[in-house]
């Protein structure tokens, strides 16, 4: 009897485990498809120090952003991490990079950008706010708001 609930309890994991994989590839897939933002994507800021930027969606809710950190000469900035959200028709998100100096490799600020995306196939408009922080949490620079747009990287 009791390796009978073993075997059932086993059994009923592994649907509950095809049933995730199978229909979270399904999403992810729909997504990939353009219904969503899911997938690489060229994008272009154009009051950033350095207008182009590569950005990764994940299916579930998470981000990367990276640029090379050319655009300033004095500080160097990390790749930018974060979360996602749809809402309604737009996406919205935030990432958040750290800023060091060039010179003294000290921290110069935490740089917060929230963002609200719209995706129409494969491509995407929105608006960012950035802000930056010091070490005790105080606004240094911003809010500074810029328009950008991205598209899908896809294959031929």
């Amino acid at each position: 009897m009791r390796k009978t609930l073993l075997f059932a309890a086993a059994f009923t994991i592994l649907g509950v485990l095809i049933g995730i994989l199978f229909f979270g590839g399904a999403y992810a897939g729909a997504e990939a498809r353009g219904s969503g933002p899911v997938g690489v994507w060229f994008a272009i800021f154009p009051d950033a120090p350095f207008r182009y930027h590569m950005i990764v969606f994940n299916s579930d809710g998470t981000m990367q952003q990276a640029n090379p950190d050319a655009g300033d000469a004095h500080t160097s900035d990390s790749d930018g991490m974060g979360i996602w959200m749809r809402e309604g028709n737009s996406v919205k998100g935030k990432f958040v990079e750290i800023t060091a100096d060039r010179t003294t490799r000290a921290f110069v600020s935490r740089g917060e950008i929230s963002f609200e995306i719209t995706v129409n196939g494969d491509v995407f408009t929105g608006r960012a706010t950035g802000k930056f922080y010091d070490l005790d949490n105080k606004v240094v620079v911003g809010p500074i708001q810029t328009a950008f747009n991205g598209s899908r990287v896809t294959l031929p």
